[in-house]
């Protein structure tokens, strides 16, 4: 059964630190795991969305979007049996016809690939983010149909080096613009977590503090259910 993001995601306020995790979207990347070890039969890096998803996240993003996309089908349709094993959203980046292929949860676009799909006439899911910068790219996500965003980057991250963060002054000007979900990226912790959500956010995104090191997912037990 497909999960709807915009139920699963709703804003919320939580109070035990379990709770508070599970308002964390996991955004991927496999350029991480540069040396490819197998780990119960499978490469590392599914391996490691095994135990992310395990830990039940609020959704795992497949941002692959460096790939052909034969390749990314491939990749994101085990990718989505992990998810459906642990009942986790399964949203896909980019490749908007492996997401409608594959029936995926939902699907992500950069701004500028949603506007030119939207331009085309090309048919969407109701369940579709975009990320933002801007006040200015808020109000044409909004237009173009996104359920959620994701707004970023908040905290200074070795994603973006050299690059300043944007602030939780920035986070706050986003929710209080918009009505749909915002889930802030950008060096997210858990601590850092529960920032996002005093400042509105109905959520956050991590990348490489969860495809790398030890899993802070899973320290708390009773985030596992």
């Amino acid at each position: 059964m497909i999960m709807c993001i915009s139920k699963k995601f709703p804003p919320a306020r939580q109070e035990k630190q379990s709770e508070t995790l599970n308002r964390l979207v996991c955004i991927t990347n496999r350029h991480l795991f540069e040396h490819i070890e197998t780990a119960g039969g499978q490469p590392s890096f599914l391996a490691r969305l095994e135990r992310i998803a395990a830990a039940h996240p609020a959704a795992i993003v497949l941002r692959e979007k460096d790939m052909e996309e034969g390749a990314y089908e491939a990749l994101a349709r085990e990718v989505q049996a992990i998810c459906l094993r642990h009942q986790v959203p399964f949203v896909a980046h980019t490749f908007a016809g492996v997401a409608a292929h594959l029936g995926a949860d939902g699907l992500h676009l950069p701004l500028p690939l949603l506007c030119r799909l939207r331009e085309s006439g090309a048919a969407l899911p109701a369940h579709l983010g975009t990320s933002c910068h801007s006040l200015e790219d808020v109000r044409e996500a909004e237009r173009l149909g996104c359920s959620y965003l994701i707004a970023g980057h908040i905290y200074a991250t070795s994603c973006k080096p050299g690059l300043p963060p944007r602030g939780l002054a920035f986070l706050r000007e986003v929710t209080a613009a918009t009505e749909l979900p915002v889930y802030a990226i950008g060096g997210i912790t858990p601590a850092r977590l529960r920032e996002v959500l005093a400042a509105g956010a109905a959520g956050g995104c991590a990348m490489s503090s969860l495809m790398q090191g030890n899993l802070w997912l899973t320290k708390i037990p009773e985030n596992n259910r």
